[in-house]
């Protein structure tokens, strides 16, 4: 077996009309299909569906300590700017952003509705294609021309 790509991603959710809100108006994610009987909104990103959320309830347990996945990320179009940008539009939204300079990229890290931790980026440095070692990078906080 060899895998050629990351297909999707559906992420647990505990009420999907919140969650519609944060990932469809602030994020700007387009939906490409929804289904009432599952409980999920399916988002494309280029294909028929990258991201999707499926409504598990607001009784479900939340473990965000244990094993699972850390965060993922969106990649946004443009550079510094728009990364900027974005970082406005969030904190006006009341979301909580840590901007962080990992020089192969630049990210923003905030929390959805339910917690799950979300990275919004632009590339940064080229160099590690060359050297995929920049990578290992040590993250820096990232400070904006504006806010320097």
């Amino acid at each position: 077996m060899k895998v050629q790509s990351l297909g999707h991603i559906v992420l647990k959710v505990s009420d999907l009309a919140r969650s519609r809100s944060f990932y469809e108006d602030l994020l700007g994610l387009a939906v490409s299909a929804q289904s009432d009987k599952w409980g999920m909104v399916f988002y494309t990103l280029g294909t028929h569906h990258n991201f999707a959320l499926v409504e598990i309830g607001s009784d479900a347990e939340r473990i965000h300590d244990g094993v699972g996945v850390d965060h993922f990320a969106f990649r946004l179009e443009g550079g510094i700017d728009e990364l900027y940008e974005a970082q406005l539009e969030l904190n006006n939204a009341g979301v909580e952003t840590v901007p962080i300079d990992h020089n192969v990229s630049y990210s923003l890290y905030f929390h959805d509705p339910d917690g799950n931790r979300l990275e919004v980026y632009v590339d940064g440095a080229e160099g590690w294609r060359e050297d995929p070692s920049l990578i290992l990078t040590e993250a820096t906080e990232l400070r904006f021309g504006r806010d320097a």
